[in-house]
């Protein structure tokens, strides 16, 4: 039948919502999105039009100074979703936030009045916006922690590891944005830690020439 796929694959990343009547889910699946990389999902000060559950691709939420920088707070992926969403939900608040797809994204948003009943009748649900909420704040203070106590140089060491390749392909500026910094002040110590033997750079590209150099650095 049209939509069975989809419902499978929903409930294999959401197993969640098998609480859910097969009817009320079915009413639910011709809402399915698909959504062209660079797609803003929300902004700040838009109101949550609902409870986005991702099926593929890759969405950042960022937050953006006045003065233009921004900082990427975390990333929803397949089978998670978004405590930016959820809190917006549960406090009736806007978003003070942005999230963009980072990837092409199928996007399924569970409508208000879904959410609310699923907080308030089903536990598995509510267990997993808060074990959401857990997860994420984990994350978050690691970030504050990151952003108060370590020099900017390991920081960025440590972001070329965490992309666990020996080549990529990323700009100055998408680092600098992910770092909450500005492109002239990466792109400086990156040309430092390629005068170490760390690093080499090419055209929106950078390739990792010691990794065991560039561990040692960020754990200093």
């Amino acid at each position: 039948m049209p939509g069975t796929l989809k419902r499978d694959t929903l409930l294999n990343l959401y197993p969640v919502l098998a609480a859910m009547p097969a009817t009320q889910l079915d009413t639910l699946l011709p809402s399915v999105m698909n959504l062209p990389a660079g797609s803003e999902i929300f902004s700040e000060g838009q109101p949550c039009q609902g409870f986005p559950l991702l099926l593929e691709g890759r969405i950042k939420v960022i937050k953006q100074a006045g003065n233009g920088r921004e900082m990427l707070l975390y990333r929803v992926t397949p089978g998670g979703s978004c405590i930016i969403s959820s809190s917006c939900l549960l406090s009736h608040t806007a978003y003070n936030a942005r999230g963009i797809a980072e990837t092409g994204l199928t996007l399924l948003a569970l409508p208000i009045p879904v959410f609310s009943t699923l907080i308030v009748d089903s536990p598995p649900f509510r267990d997993f916006v808060f074990h959401l909420f857990a997860e994420r704040i984990g994350e978050l203070m690691q970030l504050v922690e990151e952003v108060a106590f370590n020099r900017l140089d390991q920081r960025l060491a440590k972001l070329i590891l965490a992309r666990n390749t020996p080549v990529m392909t990323v700009t100055h500026q998408q680092l600098a944005d992910e770092l909450g910094s500005v492109r002239e002040i990466v792109s400086r110590l990156l040309k430092g830690f390629a005068d170490q033997g760390l690093v080499t750079l090419g055209r929106e590209q950078l390739s990792v020439s010691n990794r065991e150099g560039l561990q040692k650095f960020a754990a200093k």
